[in-house]
Protein backbone atom coordinates (compact mmCIF):
# COMPACT_ATOMS: atom_id res chain seq x y z
CA UNK A 1 0.00 0.00 0.00
CA UNK A 2 1.41 3.36 -1.01
CA UNK A 3 1.47 5.91 1.78
CA UNK A 4 1.04 9.66 1.93
CA UNK A 5 1.42 12.44 4.48
CA UNK A 6 -1.45 14.23 2.79
CA UNK A 7 -4.61 13.41 4.78
CA UNK A 8 -6.95 14.89 2.18
CA UNK A 9 -6.07 12.31 -0.48
CA UNK A 10 -5.71 9.13 1.58
CA UNK A 11 -9.12 7.83 0.53
CA UNK A 12 -8.47 8.71 -3.10
CA UNK A 13 -5.10 6.95 -2.96
CA UNK A 14 -6.65 3.81 -1.52
CA UNK A 15 -9.39 3.79 -4.17
CA UNK A 16 -7.00 4.15 -7.09
CA UNK A 17 -4.37 1.78 -5.67
CA UNK A 18 -7.03 -0.95 -5.42
CA UNK A 19 -7.50 -0.63 -9.18
CA UNK A 20 -4.04 0.31 -10.45
CA UNK A 21 -1.18 -1.97 -9.46
CA UNK A 22 1.73 -0.41 -11.34
CA UNK A 23 3.40 2.76 -10.12
CA UNK A 24 3.36 5.37 -12.89
CA UNK A 25 6.68 6.73 -14.09
CA UNK A 26 5.10 9.79 -15.71
CA UNK A 27 1.90 11.66 -14.90
CA UNK A 28 0.30 13.73 -17.65
CA UNK A 29 -2.44 16.33 -17.34
CA UNK A 30 -4.30 16.99 -20.59
CA UNK A 31 -5.71 20.45 -21.32
CA UNK A 32 -8.74 21.73 -23.23
CA UNK A 33 -9.33 19.82 -26.44
CA UNK A 34 -6.20 17.72 -25.92
CA UNK A 35 -7.75 14.74 -24.17
CA UNK A 36 -7.56 12.39 -27.14
CA UNK A 37 -3.93 11.63 -26.31
CA UNK A 38 -5.31 9.21 -23.72
CA UNK A 39 -6.10 6.89 -26.65
CA UNK A 40 -2.36 6.23 -26.92
CA UNK A 41 -2.40 4.20 -23.68
CA UNK A 42 -2.08 0.42 -23.99
CA UNK A 43 -4.27 -1.81 -21.80
CA UNK A 44 -5.78 1.19 -20.02
CA UNK A 45 -7.39 1.10 -16.62
CA UNK A 46 -10.02 3.82 -16.81
CA UNK A 47 -11.44 5.38 -13.65
CA UNK A 48 -14.12 8.09 -13.86
CA UNK A 49 -12.84 10.75 -11.49
CA UNK A 50 -16.35 11.28 -10.11
CA UNK A 51 -15.96 7.88 -8.41
CA UNK A 52 -12.70 8.77 -6.65
CA UNK A 53 -13.32 9.94 -3.06
CA UNK A 54 -12.55 13.63 -2.60
CA UNK A 55 -11.66 14.15 -6.26
CA UNK A 56 -13.14 17.31 -7.84
CA UNK A 57 -15.43 16.84 -10.82
CA UNK A 58 -14.56 18.67 -14.04
CA UNK A 59 -17.42 20.81 -15.34
CA UNK A 60 -15.83 22.25 -18.50
CA UNK A 61 -16.49 21.11 -22.07
CA UNK A 62 -13.45 19.31 -23.45
CA UNK A 63 -12.43 17.84 -20.07
CA UNK A 64 -13.66 14.26 -19.80
CA UNK A 65 -13.01 13.70 -16.10
CA UNK A 66 -11.17 10.37 -16.26
CA UNK A 67 -8.00 9.00 -14.71
CA UNK A 68 -6.31 6.53 -17.06
CA UNK A 69 -3.43 4.24 -16.12
CA UNK A 70 -1.42 2.04 -18.45
CA UNK A 71 1.65 2.04 -20.68
CA UNK A 72 2.85 4.03 -23.67
CA UNK A 73 5.73 2.36 -25.52
CA UNK A 74 6.66 0.46 -22.39
CA UNK A 75 6.56 3.49 -20.09
CA UNK A 76 4.10 3.35 -17.20
CA UNK A 77 1.88 6.43 -17.19
CA UNK A 78 -1.10 7.91 -15.46
CA UNK A 79 -3.16 10.41 -17.40
CA UNK A 80 -5.53 13.02 -16.05
CA UNK A 81 -7.99 13.38 -18.92
CA UNK A 82 -9.73 16.58 -17.96
CA UNK A 83 -8.35 18.91 -15.31
CA UNK A 84 -10.31 21.13 -12.95
CA UNK A 85 -9.85 24.88 -12.77
CA UNK A 86 -10.00 27.44 -9.99
CA UNK A 87 -12.74 29.31 -11.87
CA UNK A 88 -15.06 26.32 -11.52
CA UNK A 89 -15.50 27.32 -7.88
CA UNK A 90 -13.32 24.75 -6.15
CA UNK A 91 -10.91 25.70 -3.37
CA UNK A 92 -7.43 25.94 -4.86
CA UNK A 93 -6.33 22.96 -2.74
CA UNK A 94 -8.91 20.84 -4.60
CA UNK A 95 -7.74 22.03 -8.01
CA UNK A 96 -4.35 20.41 -7.40
CA UNK A 97 -5.67 17.10 -6.03
CA UNK A 98 -4.66 15.36 -9.30
CA UNK A 99 -1.01 16.34 -8.80
CA UNK A 100 -1.06 15.38 -5.13
CA UNK A 101 -2.59 12.01 -6.03
CA UNK A 102 -0.15 11.37 -8.90
CA UNK A 103 2.80 12.02 -6.61
CA UNK A 104 1.37 9.72 -3.95
CA UNK A 105 0.91 7.01 -6.59
CA UNK A 106 4.65 7.16 -7.24
CA UNK A 107 4.96 9.32 -10.36
CA UNK A 108 8.51 10.55 -10.95
CA UNK A 109 7.73 13.27 -13.50
CA UNK A 110 4.78 15.57 -14.26
CA UNK A 111 3.90 16.76 -17.76
CA UNK A 112 1.19 19.43 -17.99
CA UNK A 113 -0.50 20.59 -21.17
CA UNK A 114 -2.89 23.40 -21.86
CA UNK A 115 -4.64 25.42 -24.53
CA UNK A 116 -3.29 28.96 -24.48
CA UNK A 117 -3.71 32.32 -26.14
CA UNK A 118 -0.68 33.58 -28.01
CA UNK A 119 0.92 36.89 -27.07
CA UNK A 120 4.49 36.67 -28.34
CA UNK A 121 5.25 37.81 -31.87
CA UNK A 122 6.88 34.44 -32.56
CA UNK A 123 3.63 32.53 -31.98
CA UNK A 124 0.53 31.84 -34.06
CA UNK A 125 -2.51 29.55 -33.71
CA UNK A 126 -1.55 25.91 -34.11
CA UNK A 127 1.91 26.30 -32.59
CA UNK A 128 3.17 24.12 -29.75
CA UNK A 129 5.23 25.87 -27.06
CA UNK A 130 7.47 24.42 -24.39
CA UNK A 131 6.87 26.38 -21.18
CA UNK A 132 10.10 27.75 -19.74
CA UNK A 133 8.58 29.55 -16.74
CA UNK A 134 5.33 31.13 -15.61
CA UNK A 135 4.00 34.32 -14.06
CA UNK A 136 1.17 33.55 -11.67
CA UNK A 137 -1.46 36.30 -11.93
CA UNK A 138 -4.25 34.30 -10.31
CA UNK A 139 -3.99 36.06 -6.95
CA UNK A 140 -3.92 32.70 -5.16
CA UNK A 141 -1.35 30.03 -4.35
CA UNK A 142 -2.22 26.33 -3.87
CA UNK A 143 0.30 25.97 -1.03
CA UNK A 144 -1.52 28.33 1.34
CA UNK A 145 -2.57 26.28 4.36
CA UNK A 146 -1.33 22.77 5.10
CA UNK A 147 2.01 21.76 3.61
CA UNK A 148 1.52 17.95 3.68
CA UNK A 149 4.80 17.43 5.53
CA UNK A 150 6.99 19.13 2.90
CA UNK A 151 9.09 22.28 2.87
CA UNK A 152 6.86 25.30 3.50
CA UNK A 153 8.87 27.49 1.11
CA UNK A 154 9.74 25.53 -2.05
CA UNK A 155 12.21 27.06 -4.50
CA UNK A 156 10.78 27.83 -7.95
CA UNK A 157 14.04 28.43 -9.83
CA UNK A 158 13.63 25.39 -12.07
CA UNK A 159 9.91 24.79 -11.68
CA UNK A 160 9.99 23.80 -15.36
CA UNK A 161 12.91 21.40 -15.30
CA UNK A 162 15.60 22.26 -17.90
CA UNK A 163 16.42 18.60 -18.50
CA UNK A 164 12.78 17.85 -19.22
CA UNK A 165 12.49 20.87 -21.52
CA UNK A 166 15.50 19.53 -23.42
CA UNK A 167 13.76 16.15 -23.65
CA UNK A 168 10.70 17.85 -25.18
CA UNK A 169 12.90 19.47 -27.81
CA UNK A 170 14.60 16.17 -28.63
CA UNK A 171 11.20 14.55 -29.03
CA UNK A 172 10.03 17.39 -31.29
CA UNK A 173 13.14 17.12 -33.46
CA UNK A 174 12.67 13.37 -33.90
CA UNK A 175 9.08 13.99 -35.02
CA UNK A 176 10.05 16.93 -37.26
CA UNK A 177 7.83 19.22 -35.21
CA UNK A 178 8.74 22.85 -34.58
CA UNK A 179 8.49 23.34 -30.83
CA UNK A 180 8.69 26.94 -29.73
CA UNK A 181 9.40 28.26 -26.22
CA UNK A 182 7.98 30.89 -23.96
CA UNK A 183 6.85 32.11 -20.57
CA UNK A 184 3.26 31.38 -19.56
CA UNK A 185 1.08 34.01 -17.93
CA UNK A 186 -1.71 32.53 -15.82
CA UNK A 187 -4.92 34.30 -14.81
CA UNK A 188 -7.82 32.88 -12.83
CA UNK A 189 -10.51 33.24 -15.52
CA UNK A 190 -13.19 32.49 -16.48
CA UNK A 191 -13.12 35.74 -18.47
CA UNK A 192 -10.50 36.04 -21.12
CA UNK A 193 -7.98 38.76 -20.35
CA UNK A 194 -8.59 42.36 -21.40
CA UNK A 195 -6.48 43.95 -24.11
CA UNK A 196 -4.75 46.05 -21.44
CA UNK A 197 -3.94 42.97 -19.37
CA UNK A 198 -2.46 41.32 -22.44
CA UNK A 199 -0.40 44.43 -23.15
CA UNK A 200 0.90 44.32 -19.57
CA UNK A 201 1.77 40.63 -19.88
CA UNK A 202 3.66 41.22 -23.11
CA UNK A 203 5.68 43.99 -21.45
CA UNK A 204 6.74 41.52 -18.73
CA UNK A 205 7.91 38.92 -21.25
CA UNK A 206 4.89 36.62 -21.31
CA UNK A 207 4.50 34.64 -24.55
CA UNK A 208 1.15 32.95 -23.96
CA UNK A 209 -1.65 32.97 -21.42
CA UNK A 210 -4.05 30.42 -19.94
CA UNK A 211 -6.23 29.75 -16.89
CA UNK A 212 -4.45 26.70 -15.47
CA UNK A 213 -1.05 24.99 -15.07
CA UNK A 214 0.60 27.34 -12.55
CA UNK A 215 -1.17 25.79 -9.51
CA UNK A 216 -0.20 22.31 -10.67
CA UNK A 217 3.44 23.17 -11.27
CA UNK A 218 3.69 25.05 -7.95
CA UNK A 219 2.33 21.96 -6.22
CA UNK A 220 4.80 19.75 -8.07
CA UNK A 221 7.62 21.95 -6.77
CA UNK A 222 6.36 21.44 -3.23
CA UNK A 223 6.25 17.68 -3.78
CA UNK A 224 9.75 17.57 -5.36
CA UNK A 225 8.15 16.31 -8.57
CA UNK A 226 10.08 17.48 -11.67
CA UNK A 227 7.72 19.10 -14.16
CA UNK A 228 7.55 20.37 -17.72
CA UNK A 229 4.74 21.75 -19.82
CA UNK A 230 3.47 22.22 -23.37
CA UNK A 231 1.03 24.91 -24.47
CA UNK A 232 -1.05 24.49 -27.60
CA UNK A 233 -1.58 27.98 -29.01
CA UNK A 234 -5.23 27.89 -30.02
CA UNK A 235 -5.80 31.61 -30.64
CA UNK A 236 -4.14 34.97 -30.33
CA UNK A 237 -5.01 36.81 -27.14
CA UNK A 238 -7.38 39.76 -26.72
CA UNK A 239 -6.20 42.88 -28.51
CA UNK A 240 -4.08 40.77 -30.84
CA UNK A 241 -6.88 38.59 -32.18
CA UNK A 242 -9.16 40.38 -34.62
CA UNK A 243 -12.23 38.43 -33.42
CA UNK A 244 -13.91 37.89 -30.04
CA UNK A 245 -12.55 34.83 -28.21
CA UNK A 246 -14.67 31.73 -27.58
CA UNK A 247 -14.10 28.38 -25.92
CA UNK A 248 -15.42 26.72 -29.08
CA UNK A 249 -12.55 28.25 -31.03
CA UNK A 250 -10.09 26.96 -28.46
CA UNK A 251 -11.30 23.36 -28.73
CA UNK A 252 -11.60 23.59 -32.53
CA UNK A 253 -7.99 24.66 -33.06
CA UNK A 254 -6.79 22.13 -30.47
CA UNK A 255 -8.55 19.48 -32.53
CA UNK A 256 -6.81 20.65 -35.69
CA UNK A 257 -3.35 20.16 -34.16
CA UNK A 258 -4.37 16.92 -32.46
CA UNK A 259 -2.18 14.66 -34.61
CA UNK A 260 0.93 16.81 -34.17
CA UNK A 261 0.32 17.14 -30.44
CA UNK A 262 -0.15 13.41 -29.97
CA UNK A 263 3.04 12.59 -31.91
CA UNK A 264 5.03 15.06 -29.83
CA UNK A 265 3.67 13.91 -26.51
CA UNK A 266 4.15 10.22 -27.30
CA UNK A 267 7.75 10.84 -28.32
CA UNK A 268 8.22 12.97 -25.21
CA UNK A 269 7.13 10.12 -22.95
CA UNK A 270 9.99 8.00 -24.32
CA UNK A 271 12.54 10.83 -24.13
CA UNK A 272 11.55 11.77 -20.59
CA UNK A 273 11.73 8.16 -19.47
CA UNK A 274 15.26 7.83 -20.84
CA UNK A 275 16.20 11.13 -19.13
CA UNK A 276 14.99 10.09 -15.69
Amino acid sequence: MRKTNDPEIKSALEYVTDRVETEPEIALILGSGLGSFAEEVNDPVIIPTELIPGYPISTVTGHAGRLIAGEIDGVSVIIIQGRVHYYEGYPISKVVVPVRLAAALGAKTLVVTNAAGGIGDHLEPGDLMAITDHINLMGINPLIGQNWGFDRFPDMTNAYDPNLIAALHRAAKKQDIKLKEGILGVSSGPTYETASEIKMMKMTGVSATCMSTAPEVITAARLKLPACGISCITNMATGISKAPLTHEEVTEIAGQVESKFRRLLRAAVTEISSTS
